[in-house]
């Protein structure tokens, strides 16, 4: 049995949203659970320098994750399109070429992270035995992240063909194999935080399994690509998984900077920070969905001219949005002592978990709305908008407010200053879709941020009356 094409250019907008939002974000937060876990398990190991590890490791291993979204970003934006349009031999083509790029970037990907694992956490600040730590659990991990790269491609792809429900299927899988290694290996093995690391790879290499065989027996959804079709679709592939690429780096070299921030305040912000790391993806899991799954759904009409479904996307994911993360924040507001509880965050970790678990967390919409927008330029054959809002928003938007908040109220300040700076790029980002969208719609799409501008009767406010 093959899928269906365009999919997502019928029906209700809101439909396809939730039931491709619930359950790509059912698979994700098994996996952030699990990882939460990690952090829990090697917590009880009661030694703080092993938590600090996990947050300078988990910095740079974001780094490697988000060259996994770029690519997967291309798969799911190219395959959809070419469904959209009707044209499945062209969907296979194009997923076998991406197949094959991939596969070279992740293991060069690992050889690198082996070779440098040591100077780059220097770079960012790990001193001394959490220096040790990281760089011992980075050298392993490293192994899984081919396996990884095309593990997330696969479930990419799966979601371009609408089957949400194997999509789900992946992840949960490679969290429930992370979840029943972490303690054996942990401590049952007795190896510690190399055992959280050899749980990651595993895991890593089951995602990578899992996902690829609906694509094959089920889909087709590949064909083994020929050298003259590699050459042919890379500049395709590349004009949207290099911005896209670039979009995703951008995050880590944001998180890298406050880090280095953090770190100047001691081991135990450092803590602190690498809990909320954990506690962010978990706690608003369905944002992260709702990126990956709204992808498709305006790619599909993209690629079918249907603006109007385009437009009606874009504003449903910023409504579904905006009310989970007021939902979420009340929650974490009235458990916040308890969530600190269970991380035995005491002193400056545990002041930063409280912030986040307060007010600030509300603040996340902002960070909601950018990956939103990103989704939907990355699929409006535009990535390199994208990769311009992220790059200003983890540069512009986080460099300046972060010092000044470090400068005027210390740890707690360098993470307000963090959100303060990304709203504005949140803001922008809404307009410039608007904009696109409109534009695209009128067949005279602006080829850069000069051209929206200029085609914009006056600067609005983003949020004014907008219609489909």
């Amino acid at each position: 049995m093959t899928s269906k094409t365009g999919a997502f250019v019928e029906g209700s907008i809101l439909r396809h949203t939730i039931v491709m939002t619930l359950s790509s974000g059912a698979g994700l937060l098994a996996i952030f659970l699990v990882d939460l876990a990690d952090l829990y398990f090697i917590s009880l190991l009661g030694k703080e320098a092993l938590a600090a590890a996990v947050g300078y490791a988990g910095t740079l291993l974001f780094f490697f994750t988000s060259v996994s979204i770029g690519l997967a970003i291309a798969m799911g934006a190219l395959v959809a399109r070419a469904l959209g349009e009707g044209d499945e031999a062209r969907a296979r083509d194009v997923a076998g070429s991406i197949a094959a790029i991939i596969v070279a970037v992740g293991v060069v990907s690992t050889l690198l992270l082996v070779a440098f694992a040591a100077p780059l956490l220097t770079l960012i600040g790990a001193t001394g035995a959490a220096h040790d730590y990281a760089v011992s659990f980075l050298r392993i991990t490293a192994f899984g992240t081919p396996f990884l790269m095309l593990g997330m491609a696969g479930g990419a792809l799966l979601r371009a063909h609408g089957d949400a429900r194997r999509a789900m299927t992946t992840t949960l899988s490679a969290a429930i194999v992370n979840a029943i290694l972490d303690p054996l290996l942990i401590f049952t093995a007795g190896l510690g935080l190399e055992g959280a690391a050899i749980a990651t790879v595993v895991a890593r290499i089951t995602l990578f399994l899992v996902a690829w065989r609906p694509v094959l027996a089920i889909h087709d959804g590949v064909t083994r690509p020929s050298p003259a079709g590699l050459r042919a679709d890379a500049r395709r592939v590349f004009a949207i998984a290099g911005p896209a690429m670039l979009t995703n780096v951008a995050t880590p070299v944001g998180f890298a900077f406050v880090t280095r921030m953090i770190a100047g305040f001691g081991t135990q912000a450092v803590a602190g920070y690498a809990v909320i790391g954990r506690l962010t993806p978990f706690a608003f899991c369905l944002v992260f969905g709702l990126s990956g799954a709204v992808g498709p759904i305006i790619g599909q009409n993209f690629g079918a001219g249907r603006f109007d479904r385009v437009r009606e996307a874009l504003r449903v994911a910023l409504a579904f949005v905006a009310i989970y993360v007021v939902a979420v924040s009340a929650i974490l507001f009235a458990f916040r002592e308890g969530i600190a509880d269970i991380f035995n965050a005491t002193g400056e970790a545990r002041d930063l978990v409280l912030l986040f678990c307060g007010p600030l967390s509300l603040a996340f919409f902002f960070n909601a709305a950018l990956f939103t927008t990103n989704a939907a330029f990355n699929n409006l054959d535009r990535p390199a908008y994208a990769a311009l809002l992220n790059w200003g928003r983890h540069t512009l938007g986080t460099v300046p407010f972060a010092w000044l908040g470090a400068r005027t109220m210390g740890a707690e300040g360098v993470l307000i200053g963090q959100y303060a700076g990304g709203a504005i790029f949140a803001v922008l980002s809404i307009w410039m879709a608007r904009k696109l969208i409109d534009g695209h719609a009128r067949g005279t799409p602006p080829r850069n941020l000069a051209a929206v501008v200029a085609q914009s009767r006056a600067a609005q406010w983003p949020f004014s009356t907008w219609r489909p």
